[in-house]
């Protein structure tokens, strides 16, 4: 079974809003997701979470705290997964998607309000990432 490692952003602005990514090949249906990708050789797992958060929504952000690491295995794909989530600290809000893998398709800062009705690549994550707003 393949191993993929990747690290995903919790990122809050002032407002109190998360930001979140707009996701999904062309026939899929599009999700909701907080930024987040493949650890790349040699890439520190804070360092992936910075970038992958730059290419997806052209924010800039430093990685502060590990929050959680989620493991799933994913046997039709063959896949076991390790994802870290880090809470970061936005440098540059300006959004400005530049995504590589041509996946996103949009950026956007959510109000905690709207979490339950986005359709979310990750339902599981719902719960962690409210905790994450209430305690900001």
């Amino acid at each position: 079974m393949k191993k993929w490692y990747g690290a995903s952003a919790i990122c809050i602005n002032p407002q109190g809003q998360l930001l979140m990514v707009l996701q999904g090949k062309p026939a899929e249906v599009k999700t909701w997701s907080v930024p987040s990708g493949e650890r790349e050789e040699g890439e520190t797992f804070e360092s992936c979470c910075e970038r992958e958060t730059k290419e997806e929504t052209g924010c800039i952000v430093k990685a502060k705290q590990l929050v959680t690491i989620k493991k799933q295995v994913y046997p039709e794909l063959e896949i076991e997964a390790e994802v870290r989530y880090f809470i970061v600290e936005l440098i540059d809000g300006t959004i400005k998607v530049n995504d590589p893998d041509q996946l996103i398709i949009e950026a956007k800062w959510q109000p905690k309000a709207v979490l339950e009705e986005l359709q979310l690549s990750y339902p599981e994550d719902l719960i962690m990432l409210k905790e994450c707003l209430e305690k900001m």
